[in-house]
């Protein structure tokens, strides 16, 4: 991995100001013994250290470890101690005050977040102890601007006499990393939904599905579907990808239809997505529509799928 993509995470004051706060809030000087997970850079791990904590463990598996190392030093922070491996993986007995992981995504879970911290929560947190974030709530809501399905679907308008609806499908289940402003979305994003919440201080499973449903009260096409999350790190301290909170270096996902559902007044649209995440396997993900008539019918329905996203 490259380090400008940890230049990226130190870029976000959003991100950043946020997680001092909450490590502030909870950090008791001198007491504290914190584990950084999926540390990177050291960021987390530094600025508990500088907050005062007793001892800090960070966890790092992947090359920029070494940085890590590199700035620990250069910080002089002696109390921070550079684990390098995955936290699932190690054997040693510790027992922490906090645990804070920042291993969130644009798909909040592609990063196997919810695994790693109830391995986390199980075997190393103390009784009582705070975790950060501790909560994960994932948002949905129907796009009805045309602007991301149009560059999508621009395999039908190729030409030169080539049909490229087998490509065109491919494009179609894949999920994307978009900026997708309120204007684009049902009821200016106001009918969001919540489709999926995960408390990681119980023993919550890394597979998710949920449902949202929409009813119509004016005819609307919809294009596709936007989702975002919100992590509650501690007390009102959040963060979140929503399209109208503070920028982050995360963006909205896009989930498209293979072709625009186009529903009259009193008409509903359901969605039911599901994913599937695991270090072993990545994230994978799937969304079915589902469109109904005013008397409850079902018009229409499409399912997409990531595998079906991928080259042969």
């Amino acid at each position: 991995m490259r380090i400008e993509y940890h230049r990226t995470l130190i870029a976000d004051t959003v991100r950043n100001d946020a997680l001092y706060r909450a490590l502030k809030a909870v950090i008791v000087p001198a007491q504290s013994v914190v584990a950084d997970i999926g540390a990177g850079t050291g960021l987390l791990g530094i600025m508990a250290s500088k907050l005062g904590a007793k001892t800090v463990y960070l966890f790092e598996t992947a090359e920029v470890a070494g940085v890590a190392a590199k700035l620990i030093k250069a910080n002089r922070v002696k109390n921070c101690h550079l684990i390098p491996c995955h936290s699932t993986e190690f054997q040693d007995r510790l027992a922490v005050d906090v645990i804070v992981s920042e291993t969130l995504g644009n798909y909040a879970l592609e990063e196997n977040i919810v695994a790693t911290l109830v391995d986390a929560k199980r075997r190393y947190l103390k009784p009582k102890g705070i975790m950060i974030p501790h909560q994960i709530s994932q948002f949905v809501a129907p796009v009805i601007a045309p602007r991301i399905h149009h560059d999508l679907t621009v395999w039908d308008r190729m030409g030169y006499d080539v049909d490229f609806s087998i490509a065109q499908a491919m494009t179609l289940n894949n999920a994307y990393v978009r900026t997708i402003p309120c204007t684009e979305l049902l009821d200016q994003g106001a009918s969001a939904a919540l489709w999926d919440e995960i408390d990681l201080l119980s023993d919550v499973a890394s597979s998710r599905k949920g449902e949202a449903r929409w009813k119509m009260r004016r005819a609307e096409t919809v294009y596709g579907f936007a989702t975002w999350w919100r992590a509650r790190l501690h007390g009102d301290i959040v963060l979140s990808t929503a399209p109208d909170a503070p920028q982050t270096h995360w963006e909205q996902l896009y989930f498209p239809l293979i072709s625009p559902m186009s529903l009259k007044t009193g008409e509903s649209v359901v969605l039911i997505l599901k994913s599937r995440s695991s270090e072993a396997a990545g994230t994978h993900m799937a969304w079915t529509a589902i469109h109904f008539d005013a008397k409850g019918q079902r018009v229409a329905r499409q399912s997409l799928d990531l595998d079906k996203g991928y080259l042969p």
